[in-house]
């Protein structure tokens, strides 16, 4: 007999939770039509706080629950939202969940990115779906083209804005020529930080979605731990301004590139040249480049976070899981991994530079700085002479390499800091022509 309807718990009543509940209550009709029957919310657990909210006045108080013990009983769930975030409690509900024979729809990066084999494992055992379509940029449809649209594909490599926050800044100072510190307020003004923006900020945010869209497009199991990681809080006006003459653009990349034996992948700030379609995208936008050997280039664009987007792809998930719990599915595992690719140490990537060094005004000074770098085998592009300070004596070179290793860099950085005429190392980008 076929189900007259399909019961929802909805776990997280904050901005994305939310949202998703006033989407559940007011479209309901539609989904009715995507699915087959309707969508019913029966239980929301939530923190006391949560009853506050302008969305949990709206709804009946029967559906709210403090006690996750009181959620699981429910009767008639056959689908659990998480929209709670963080590691935990969340990864011990989603295994309570699935291990339950619910499906469940997630958009927790850090869950997914730390233990989605596990729980794509534990879903396949108990025959649930696991949905997180939601956890890598926002509205933007990335999950299901890797696990659908692009499988015939080599992928060889991934370029990807994925933070709203940190590109929002970069656009600031790009723009407005202001420091970090200043740029970091502004988003914090507008809401586009936390007041915590460690996560963003230090990159930390894109390793979870890089870690999940790798392991999807390379079919290798990737950790946040194993992506190399570095935030954007070094840099400088200065830096934008050099880059601007030079033709490039700096943004926050989520780089990931794929070898016959191993996977390359790394967050950090990069020039980028500005005639490149990455180099276009600004404010809280997000943009993620694949190149696969039968689509060639392929570009996702669009507004990865927020509360809209977001539940865009979480009711999107819930109708997929819905259909599934109709035709009496058990969830594809769509996570197929192979153990024969390594992780590429960060020491043997191969890339350019830029360098801006404070150094004593005088002669020989780019000698000493050139034998340096040659030592390590690190050839110089080019060197422009910048701002220059006649009562200190120094002058501030922009230094653009061609491709080195990063061990050879790293290596000559040290050397650099010990000479007497080099005054300060000011920054050091890494660039993707």
């Amino acid at each position: 007999m076929a189900k007259q309807s399909i019961g929802i718990g909805l776990m997280g009543l904050g901005v994305v939770g939310g949202q998703v509940a006033k989407v559940l209550s007011e479209k309901t009709a539609i989904l009715a039509e995507q699915v087959g029957c309707p969508l019913i919310l029966r239980k929301i657990k939530v923190l006391p706080s949560d009853l506050a909210r302008p969305q949990a006045r709206r709804m009946e108080p029967r559906l709210f629950s403090t006690d996750e013990d009181e959620f699981f009983a429910e009767p008639g769930i056959d689908i659990v939202i998480e929209a709670i975030g963080g590691e935990s409690p969340a990864l011990e509900y989603l295994k309570r969940a699935i291990s339950g024979g619910k499906h469940v729809v997630t958009s927790n990066k850090e869950v997914i990115a730390k233990h989605g084999v596990e729980l794509l494992s534990l879903a396949q055992q108990h025959k649930v779906g696991l949905h997180y379509e939601a956890s890598v940029g926002g509205g933007i449809p990335l999950i299901a083209p890797f696990q659908h649209s692009l499988v015939a594909n080599r992928v060889s490599g991934i370029y990807a804005i994925i933070n709203g926050t940190t590109n929002y800044i970069l656009t600031r100072m790009a723009r407005e020529g202001i420091d970090f510190a200043s740029a970091l307020k502004k988003a914090q003004e507008f809401g586009y930080a936390e007041a915590n923006p460690e996560n963003d900020i230090e990159g930390i945010d894109a390793t979870y979605k890089l870690a999940i869209l790798t392991s999807l497009a390379f079919n290798c199991q990737v950790r946040p731990d194993d992506i190399y990681c570095e935030g954007i809080s070094r840099l400088g006006s200065r830096d934008f301004r050099y880059a601007q003459e030079l033709g490039f653009a700096i943004k926050l990349l989520a780089i990931a590139k794929q070898g016959d034996k191993s996977v390359e992948v790394r967050v950090h700030p990069v020039f980028i040249p500005e005639e490149s379609l990455l180099a276009k995208v600004e404010g809280v936008y997000n943009a993620v480049l694949v190149e696969g050997d039968l689509v060639g280039k392929v570009l996702f664009f669009g507004e990865g976070a927020g509360a809209l987007p977001t539940s865009s792809a979480v009711i999107a998930d819930t109708i997929e899981a819905a259909q599934d719990v109709m035709l009496g599915g058990e969830g594809r595992v769509r996570w197929k991994l192979s153990s024969d690719k390594t992780i590429k140490p960060m020491a043997e990537i191969e890339t350019r530079y830029y360098l801006r060094v404070t150094v004593a005004d005088r002669a020989g000074v780019l000698a000493q700085i050139s034998k340096v770098l040659g030592d390590d085998q690190i050839s110089i592009s080019s060197v422009i002479q910048k701002e220059a300070d006649s009562v200190a004596q120094t002058a501030e070179l922009v230094i653009m390499t061609h491709p080195a290793k990063e061990e050879a860099m790293q290596k000559a950085l040290k050397e650099l800091s010990h000479l007497s005429v080099v005054k300060e190392i000011s920054n050091f980008v890494r660039v993707e022509a």
